[in-house]
């Protein structure tokens, strides 16, 4: 099953639910300001964020009223076209190689499990990688990352539980520069995004990428566990505003029935998705597409 149908059916609870309201809709109410005003609420009942979802119903109204056209079918072909629009808003980085990745986000949100499925990848596009097990807070973080890279093939660089985590980040750039490795994946402890210590401490870990290897592409990522809908969206703001976000990487879509805040993502705060997890297995993971996101939501 190639990504399209992968990530219409990780979308599948949003979508019904989000599909179910618009028929709804579009029975009950010719198209007019008491209809726009309820797509509005369609769109933030699925986690859109009320900036966002006003904006893109802006733009599905003036563009109706433009067109002089008020069928179903042109209305909700409008909304794709604008809601695909607002994910590109913010475009996706291009890997290029070496490169170094950074994830961060808070406990519980899948980011060792992620940094597996993201070698994974890598490895089935024909590059050479690394993990870097700077998770040294949790007692079992170190050993499943390691279960991770085995699975994945991949070499580790670990040091001890409670061990300096810029320590082993320095060693993980050593050995990946001296082995002219392609991607580098940094596992870091999970923050509470509030903790002004951890969060030092990524940015004493930014600190050795960009001193000990330059020449590297340096990506910081943000796994979010997509189930938490807006609470994700506000993990995200607050990490933009402390550590420079290349893009987000999201995980659980299969599980989520509101997946309305992805847009508020990109649309709001002009971070890219770059991944997205559709499953538990090891390549469950797939390169982000605004088009088949918008296919899958509505």
């Amino acid at each position: 099953m190639g990504f399209f149908g992968r990530i219409r059916d990780a979308l599948k609870k949003t979508k019904e639910s989000v599909a179910h309201k618009m028929r709804q809709l579009f029975l009950k109410n010719k198209i007019g300001d008491a209809f726009y005003d309820e797509l509005e609420e369609i769109l933030i009942s699925a986690d859109v964020s009320v900036k966002t979802a006003e904006q893109v119903v802006a733009e599905v109204k003036e563009e109706a009223i433009e067109s002089k056209i008020k069928d179903e079918q042109f209305v909700t072909d409008l909304l794709k076209d604008i809601l695909e629009e607002t994910l590109n808003e913010a475009p996706m980085p291009k890997i290029q190689y070496p490169c170094v990745m950074m994830f961060v986000g808070v406990n519980g949100v899948g980011k060792t499990t992620t940094i597996g499925k993201v070698a994974n990848y890598f490895v089935r596009n024909k590059k050479s990688v690394t993990v870097a097990a700077a998770d040294t807070f949790r007692a079992a973080a170190i050993d499943q990352l390691g279960v991770w890279a085995d699975r994945a093939k991949v070499r580790i660089v670990k040091h001890e539980e409670g061990s300096d985590p810029s320590a082993v980040v320095f060693d993980a750039v050593s050995s990946a520069k001296a082995r002219g490795t392609d991607v580098l994946l940094i596992d870091t402890a999970g923050r509470l995004h509030v903790k002004e210590n951890l969060m030092n401490e990524l940015k004493k870990m930014d600190r050795v990428v960009e001193r000990e290897f330059p020449e590297a592409h340096f990506y910081k990522f943000l796994v979010l566990d997509a189930t938490t809908g807006q609470n994700a969206y506000s993990q995200a703001k607050v990490f933009k505003d402390a550590v420079s976000l290349d893009g987000i990487v999201l995980t659980k879509l299969d599980g989520t029935a509101k997946g309305g805040f992805v847009f508020s993502l990109c649309g709001d705060l002009h971070i890219p998705v770059v991944f997205a997890g559709v499953g538990e297995k090891l390549e469950d993971l797939e390169l982000f597409d605004a088009e088949q996101f918008v296919e899958g939501f509505i």
